[in-house]
């Protein structure tokens, strides 16, 4: 007679963590940029530059650094985000230094190049992602400085209209001045922002999803839970007014109406949402100078006295169609005629016309892969917090896309906001490297296999197999 014993094995084996496909596509989101650098060097000079090698060594690091804090503490989270983010922020260091080689440009007063800054503000932002992910051990603690959120997002909001401290930019008041460097305090507010409505959201779901009437087809929602809908407009529609800054303000609005229905699933505040902001920039535009300047710039950007005061719409869509299908080729192309914001606003205007139809749209994909990513995290996400904060940012950084992009392709007025990753831009780029760092670790939190429950001596069972 023998006899086999048999134990559970339920939980040991876990999810793969995918970091060896991280490390791969960061390879890809080095060499990429580096061949792209090498390519416009040629095209300039006909050699390959000098500082290629400095260059990749650079972004090499940064990714590296990145990867291996990913590795270390966020094992399971998502193996594109980092990728993609670093294959964006690569890019744009090769199409700032393109710029910084312009003779136009360079004959410019005060011209200074913007890749050797760019490339020192990407290390403080890769440095603010890793310290995220070391702090930030469970996002959900977050949660415990909801109202604290509320109140510093107020407050970076509020900053740019302080004396002494706010600058004001081409109209826009949406600066600030500290110890020599201008900081947008408003690229930080959408992340502190997001975790007050995540946070906000969760608590009152329940009541803003109750309807107290139907009409032609939508739930109406009752009268006394509309207040925080008209607090969050009556703020846009402050900051709107007083910092005339059109792109935080459509922002900070679209990122509430978001995750608003995604905490209610009511399409009666996606309407209420788009109705009040329609009525908010209308009534703005209507006796705001400067707001209605932009309006007049995007619906006749070739009058003369639209290019009288300035010719930058009109240069970008020159660029643009003069890119074609394929484009000039990096190096190749004349979007410095842009000035001054050409390596900041109106940076994909730059992509449009050397890379052509094709780049532009090969860019594109590469932020809705990362807004997907973040929406693919907070379907994942175990906790409703989680969630709202997930959608929240993510649904910020596709907005913000849109806006820039929009602005620049005439679809809609001109902003002051940058794109993410890509433009010149210490505050754009340091925060958004913090929100990929937020969503790394959500990601991580929901893709980690729960932990295999504890042996119990006393409940193990043996199994005797007779032959």
């Amino acid at each position: 007679m023998s006899s086999t014993t048999h134990t559970s094995t339920i939980g040991a084996i876990g999810a793969p963590s995918r970091r060896n496909t991280e490390l791969a596509l960061l390879a890809f989101a080095v060499v990429i940029p580096l061949f792209a650098y090498m390519n416009v060097g040629l095209a300039l000079d006909g050699k390959v530059p000098t500082g290629m090698l400095g260059y990749g060594l650079g972004l090499g690091l940064l990714a590296g650094v990145g990867h291996i804090v990913v590795r270390k503490f966020a094992a399971y989270a998502d193996p594109l985000l980092l990728p993609l983010a670093t294959l964006l922020n690569g890019l744009g260091l090769v199409i700032i230094w393109r710029l910084d080689q312009s003779e136009k440009l360079q004959q410019r007063k005060n011209f200074v190049e913007a890749a050797p800054n760019q490339l020192m503000y990407s290390a403080i932002g890769v440095a603010l992602f890793v310290g995220v992910l070391l702090l930030l051990k469970d996002h959900r603690v977050l949660q415990r400085y909801t109202y604290i959120s509320m109140v510093g997002a107020i407050v970076l909001l509020l900053l740019p209209l302080v004396p002494g401290l706010g600058m004001n930019v081409f109209g826009a008041k949406i600066w600030i001045r500290v110890g020599g460097f201008s900081i947008q305090p408003g690229e930080f507010a959408k992340i502190v922002i997001a975790i007050f409505f995540a946070g906000y959201l969760m608590v009152k779901r329940d009541a803003l999803a109750l309807a107290s009437r139907r009409f032609m087809g939508l739930y109406l929602p009752r009268g006394r839970d509309l207040g925080p809908i008209i607090v969050v407009w009556a703020i846009s529609i402050l900051i709107l007014v007083f910092e005339t800054d059109l792109g935080t303000s459509l922002l900070f609005f679209g990122m509430f109406v978001v995750m608003l229905y995604v905490a209610t699933e009511r399409t009666s505040w996606i309407v209420f949402g788009l109705l009040m902001s329609a009525v908010g920039a209308v009534g703005v535009a209507s006796f705001e100078p400067h707001v209605q300047q932009r309006v007049d710039a995007w619906l006749n950007p070739f009058a003369p006295e639209t290019i009288a005061q300035t010719d930058q719409i009109a240069q970008s869509l020159m660029a643009f169609g003069s890119g074609g299908v394929l484009g000039t080729g990096l190096g190749q192309g004349n979007s410095d005629l842009i000035g001054f914001a050409a390596n900041s606003d109106f940076i994909l205007a730059t992509f449009g016309e050397e890379m052509g139809l094709a780049g532009v749209m090969a860019i594109l994909l590469i932020y809705g892969l990362i807004v997907e990513r973040g929406v693919r995290t907070a379907l994942a996400a175990r906790d409703p917090f989680g969630k709202l904060l997930a959608i929240g940012l993510s649904g910020a950084f596709a907005i913000q896309v849109f806006v820039v992009s929009g602005g620049v392709m005439g679809l809609i007025p001109l902003t002051g906001m940058t794109m993410p990753f890509l433009a010149y831009g210490g505050s754009s780029v340091i925060a958004n490297w913090a929100l990929i760092g937020i969503l790394i670790r959500i990601s991580d939190t929901a893709r980690r296999p729960a932990p295999s429950p504890a042996p119990n001596p006393d409940a193990e069972m043996t199994q005797v197999v007779r032959p």
